[in-house]
């Protein structure tokens, strides 16, 4: 039987992959060799074991992680599949970060860095009936349609009015996991509707315009940002976007949100120019 063992480097070059690669895959565990020579400790490797060992090279060449390649290769063929189509919707999700990283360099590029109107005014008081959710950074974007798949329901069976455009609210900091809400501005009352009533005060605002895919709105963020810490002020949470374009009525490029940030630290420097004064 060991005369159809293959040598570690005979099968190495079988398989498509290196020694090296064969001898991690042995350390951790994920594709020990068919025998160990006890006096010289060379690896010999049954020619059945090469197709395991090409599954390896193939998945590994996607880049997929050895605990996820090692599962793969414990489970049978359903739960397989269903590990492997966890990671193409993983993948996905990464090029579609990708992808929306191209597009803000690409503008970054053409323009610099974002020119945003940043404007400070008194935003006043604003009363949403609103639902919530948590969730991961990454995962807002399916939050908030989460979201608003129980808000809109909520209002029509309850017979709520309420003015666009939808808002969504989200913390200053994004911290894992993350509390955000959906809501629209009403003045009736929503006792019965199962959404909670959120209002925020009036005050003291940053604020700016984004025209565009949402997920270049890191960019009015930094904007925003930018030029409230230029000032000596200080973000507020919750930050609060408003839909004004939203995707059903026009293109990504289209889209507009605008961007308000409370903001504190103006009534100490109104107390110093009056002093100066």
């Amino acid at each position: 039987m060991h005369e159809e063992q293959l040598t570690i480097g005979r099968f190495a070059r079988l398989c498509r992959l290196s020694v090296k690669q064969l001898r991690h895959y042995d350390d951790t565990g994920l594709l020990a060799p068919a025998r160990v020579d006890p006096a010289t400790g060379y690896r010999y490797y049954d020619p059945a074991q090469a197709r395991d060992a090409l599954t390896i090279a193939l998945l590994r060449g996607m880049d997929l992680p050895l605990a996820v390649i090692a599962r793969a290769l414990a489970a049978g063929p359903g739960q397989r599949a269903e590990i492997l189509r966890a990671e193409r919707d993983r993948l996905a999700e990464r090029i579609s970060r990708d992808r929306a990283r191209l597009g803000m360099l690409e503008r970054l590029a053409e323009g610099g860095l974002p020119g945003y109107q940043v404007t400070f005014v008194q935003e006043p008081e604003l009363r949403l009936a609103v639902v919530r959710a948590d969730c991961a950074p990454e995962r807002i974007g399916e939050a908030f349609g989460e979201c608003v798949g129980r808000l809109l329901p909520a209002l029509a069976g309850a017979g709520v009015p309420w003015e666009p455009p939808l808002w969504g609210l989200y913390p200053v900091d994004l911290v894992e996991p993350m509390r955000i809400a959906v809501g629209a501005r009403t003045a009736a009352d929503v006792g019965g509707s199962g959404l909670d009533v959120e209002v925020r005060p009036a005050g003291f605002v940053a604020e700016t315009v984004h025209t565009g895919p949402y997920a270049q709105l890191p960019l009015a963020y930094h904007a925003l940002f930018a030029a409230v810490h230029e000032r000596g002020l200080h973000p507020v949470a919750p930050a609060r976007e408003a839909y004004l374009v939203g995707p059903h009525e026009a293109s990504q490029e289209e889209l507009m949100t605008r961007l308000v940030v409370p903001v504190r630290g103006h009534e100490e420097q109104s107390e110093q120019r009056e002093e100066k004064a």
